[in-house]
């Protein structure tokens, strides 16, 4: 539901929306919150002017105030930093080299291998007209695998520096990776996600794959990657972080 004069419950989030949007000098998105127990959140919208920021019931819930104050610094870098205008642009470079590859492999099965198929064996050319239709066919399916593999390579970097541009509007690294890891943690399963959507999250609401294991089919980093991350740049603050808050089940 769209919280736009918040009940009790949801005014702490709305004021933390308020100061991020704040520090990161972008305009009040506009603020919802997902009618679900398991803790996540998302950003959307095109450009900052057209922004929306999503928390699930469970996050405001299971949150203090500083890790919810990283979960929306890191949403806030998202729309800073256009990721989900850059991110439909790939979505569409992708689509567009699949469609290409579809249309090659037709062009070359009917005047490679279908409609000139006798002539060119008249004059000696069917070997050349099956090799034109066999890296026709090879492009066709790899292509789009390549594009989907550069797409997914793209959303973890995009997960990497809404990370670091959380700590860049909070000051507060071990907010965000005790806000990781407690998401991270949950059991609960978030009902309204699926696997066209689960690249929106702060992370990966589909835990069907081990958290720790790092993919090329992964949208995510792995959380344990992501707070080593956060715990480097602690100490180059000088901030005392949580001892082995990478492991799970390290912030319960």
């Amino acid at each position: 539901m769209p919280v736009a004069n918040p009940p009790d419950q949801y005014k702490q989030f709305v004021n933390v929306v308020t100061e991020m949007s704040l520090a990161a000098g972008t305009p009040m998105p506009k603020v919802y919150v997902i009618d679900d127990t398991a803790p996540n959140a998302f950003a959307t919208g095109r450009d900052p002017q057209h922004a929306s920021i999503a928390a699930t019931s469970g996050l405001l819930e299971k949150m203090d105030r500083e890790e919810l104050q990283g979960v929306i610094g890191h949403e806030m870098s998202h729309v800073r930093n256009f990721d989900i205008r850059f991110a439909l642009l790939v979505g569409v470079l992708v689509g567009s080299i699949a469609l290409i590859s579809d249309w090659f492999l037709r062009y070359a099965f009917w005047f490679g291998g279908g409609r000139r198929s006798n002539s060119d064996n008249d004059r000696g050319g069917g070997g050349l007209a099956a090799i034109l239709f066999i890296v026709a066919l090879v492009l066709a399916v790899i292509a789009p695998i390549i594009g989907r593999i550069v797409q997914l390579a793209v959303s973890r970097r995009r997960e990497e520096l809404a990370d670091v541009s959380s700590v860049d509007l909070t000051r507060n690294p071990v907010g965000l990776a005790r806000a990781l890891r407690t998401i991270s943690d949950d059991p609960e399963v978030l009902e309204v996600a699926n696997r066209a959507t689960q690249h929106l999250y702060i992370v990966n609401p589909i835990k069907s794959f081990e958290q720790r294991s790092k993919s090329m089919w992964d949208t995510h980093p792995p959380i344990a990657e992501r707070i080593h991350v956060l715990e480097r740049i602690a100490g180059q603050m000088g901030v005392q972080f949580p001892p082995a808050l990478d492991q799970p089940g390290a912030n319960g």
